[in-house]
């Protein structure tokens, strides 16, 4: 790829969605972008970046990102945490709170929602609760929107859950399905958000926000935007849950450290104060 048409992707990628992709990516970015060219009949990466930049629509932005974005995800990865939530929505409960409201960051194509949806309807009966689940691509939120998954599904969701939260079915041509059932997908409202763009939209307080496995494309003031509005929007004492191989060093925030990458509010009255947090397993 010309470095220059390189360099004005990244710029693109980064104004935009706060996405940083870093010097010696260029096949990766060259990959993505190939989609695109082919999509739209053109004949280089240089002629896409030309009409990408003439699109007053927008919609070739999107397009773009989405063509951009890692979308990996599966049900209950990083298990440990939908155990952190669990025990939360169980403490909160028994001190009498009734309803909650969760808000998962980077929904990519519904797996991670629909696990909390599924792990507090299994673990916590009872509880009345509101999941808000958003993502940059467009592409993704219909896949989540649909809950249509294939026998891939196996891997990380026992046969109970199955049997009790899914309706089996077939595709076009003849292969398993399995649909998130109603009861699970009515907790659920998908909307597409871009987190670099701030202040969010939603209304607080939140109880517990997920935001995993995808500031690891932010460098630290799109990290600091993020955790800034999170904490924002969190109430006292509220949950905050990123990905194992993510970190929040650096950014200044009053947010303290309760578990493997899980970070908790300070309470009202508590004197923590507005500092970087340090690495894992510093006081």
């Amino acid at each position: 790829m010309d470095p220059r048409v390189f360099r004005r992707f990244c710029e693109i990628a980064y104004s935009q969605a706060g996405i940083s992709i870093k010097e010696g990516k260029e096949s990766l970015v060259s990959a993505r972008v190939a989609k695109r060219v082919r999509s739209l009949g053109l004949s280089s990466e240089k002629e896409y970046l030309a009409h990408l930049e003439a699109d007053e629509t927008g919609d070739e932005l999107v397009s773009f990102l989405d063509a951009i974005s890692t979308n990996y995800t599966r049900f209950f990865r990083e298990p440990d945490h939908f155990d952190a939530v669990a025990t939360a929505v169980g403490r909160w409960s028994a001190a009498g709170q009734r309803r909650f409201k969760l808000w998962s960051a980077a929904s990519s194509s519904g797996e991670e929602p629909y696990t909390l949806a599924i792990t507090l309807l299994e673990r916590c009966p009872g509880v009345e609760f509101e999941l808000l689940a958003t993502d940059i691509s467009t592409r993704v939120l219909g896949r989540a929107s649909a809950a249509v998954y294939d026998a891939g599904i196996h891997e990380t969701v026992a046969r109970p859950l199955l049997d009790r939260y899914f309706v089996r079915g077939h595709d076009a041509d003849g292969d398993p399905t399995y649909t998130v059932a109603p009861a699970v997908r009515r907790r659920l409202l998908f909307r597409r958000l871009n987190l670099a763009e701030v202040p969010y939209p939603m209304r607080g307080p939140l109880d517990i926000v997920f935001c995993r496995n995808v500031m690891i494309y932010f460098d630290l003031a799109g990290r600091q935007k993020v955790v800034s509005e999170v904490e924002r929007l969190l109430k006292p004492g509220g949950m905050f849950v990123v990905g194992h191989s993510e970190t929040l060093e650096g950014t200044r925030s009053s947010l303290r450290r309760i578990g493997s990458s899980v970070f908790c509010k300070p309470s009202v009255g508590s004197r923590r104060s507005m500092r970087p947090l340090a690495k894992a397993g510093a006081t």
